[in-house]
């Protein structure tokens, strides 16, 4: 079998089919990717060298980027990225990644796209193309179905073989091809009637924590100029046992999924219908403006102290766009950053995990030792990984703005 794409989502799959026993060609278009993994090495926070090196100890993990490689497969997945251009979806990597597999394609093989998109994709971009190239039909000859990744960076719990997974298929033979390589892999597949269900479904999955994450960091920021606590707000409402799910306020949102997949589901109901849709809108509206909103707190705090940003030593805890992750995509941490940057701060940040090449310009790394609490004017809590000192940030910060809701001092303001 065949993944193209070794990334965050592609890269999981590849360790977990060549546990359960496939012969896996890893397919990348970054040739540093795959000279990485030849030697061993891995590159996102889920899979560990370690399981690199037993992968290919194995004999049926092979890295490559030579289209020639995916010759005579059974199983193609398509994993691969689908931002956003301009406000709309830019499907060039699904598009490239099917050219690339389509002139592979044989009686009784399976494709199966991965990568979130809006519904139609599989049947009006994959199906197509494979079939022009293949002179096979979808059904019929081959096999195409959509299910898409749930895969959450840096969450012990729920890994890739015990997270649900939803499968589909143009017809129910595809269908069944897909439940069946996939059950080889999770404990559990979900069945749906249609591809365009299954997009769907993973559309809204995204929508609903991004616009209930909306509607907390909207509530903060009435809740502070109100002189409310939204913290004790938001665990009082959470002590109810049934019609409440917690959420909790923050800097914004980030990662790979929340500020790109809402907008998938937008677009097309403009594109398609000629109207908003107006829940993801507002959403987007709120979210992306938090760090506007943090910025703005953190100006306030140091006019408190009469200091103005320009100048003022700011310690940044967290960098990542969520904590126990190095995973700095999107992130509104970076975001926050970017804003005091602007305004003249002179920016230090504490972040275990975040690789350094990650960093922007004018951000420095440091370790987060008492010398550094003691050097800031301020220290702005952005995510708040478990390897941090919050002991000693507690003991020794004189001014902290926390939007995590971590420490507990007097010295500190929450969000």
């Amino acid at each position: 079998m065949v993944i193209l794409g070794q990334g965050y989502v592609g890269l999981p799959v590849s360790m977990r089919a060549v546990q359960v026993g496939f012969d896996v060609v890893g397919f990348d278009v970054a040739k540093e990717k795959v000279d990485r993994l030849r030697g061993g090495q891995t590159y996102i926070d889920d899979i560990t060298d370690a399981e690199v090196a037993e992968a290919l100890a194995t004999g049926r993990f092979t890295p490559t980027a030579d289209p020639d490689d995916l010759a005579g497969f059974d199983i193609a997945v398509i994993s691969v990225p689908t931002p956003l251009r301009d406000g709309a979806p830019d499907l060039s990597y699904i598009e490239s990644a099917t050219a690339t597999v389509a002139p592979h394609v044989r009686p009784g093989c399976c494709v199966i796209l991965e990568s979130t998109t809006y519904p139609g994709t599989t049947e009006e971009i994959v199906v197509p193309k494979l079939e022009s190239v293949s002179g096979l039909r979808a059904g019929p000859d081959f096999h195409v179905g959509f299910s898409p990744e749930r895969i959450n960076p840096g969450d012990k719990v729920y890994r890739l073989e015990n997270t649900p997974k939803i499968v589909s298929g143009v017809d129910e033979a595809s269908l069944n091809a897909v439940a069946e390589f996939f059950g080889a892999l999770v404990e559990k597949v979900v069945p749906v009637s249609g591809t365009r269900e299954a997009e769907l479904a993973k559309l809204l999955e995204n929508t609903f924590r991004h616009v209930n994450i909306a509607l907390v960091n909207e509530l903060a920021v009435y809740c502070h100029d109100l002189g409310i606590d939204v913290w004790s707000v938001i665990d009082a409402a959470a002590s109810k046992p049934f019609g409440f799910m917690k959420f909790t306020p923050g800097p914004g949102v980030g990662g790979h999924c929340l500020p790109i997949d809402p907008s998938y589901l937008s677009w097309q109901v403009r594109r398609t219908l000629g109207r908003n849709f107006r829940f993801v809108d507002i959403a987007n509206d709120v979210n992306d403006h938090m760090p506007d909103y943090v910025a703005d707190r953190t100006t306030a705090h140091l006019n408190g102290k009469r200091k103005s940003v320009n100048g003022s030593n700011i310690l940044l805890i967290g960098l990542a766009y969520k904590p126990n992750s190095g995973d700095a995509r999107e992130s509104p941490a970076i975001a926050v950053a970017n804003r005091l940057a602007d305004l003249g701060a002179r920016l230090r940040a504490v972040d275990p995990l975040i690789p350094a090449d990650h960093v922007p310009a004018g951000i420095t790394l440091v370790a987060g030792t008492e010398a550094d609490v003691a050097a800031a004017d301020l220290v702005v809590v952005l995510t708040d990984h478990d390897d941090i000192d919050w002991p000693l940030l507690e003991a020794h910060a004189e001014k902290v703005l926390d939007t995590r809701n971590r420490l507990r001092s007097p010295a500190v303001d929450r969000l």
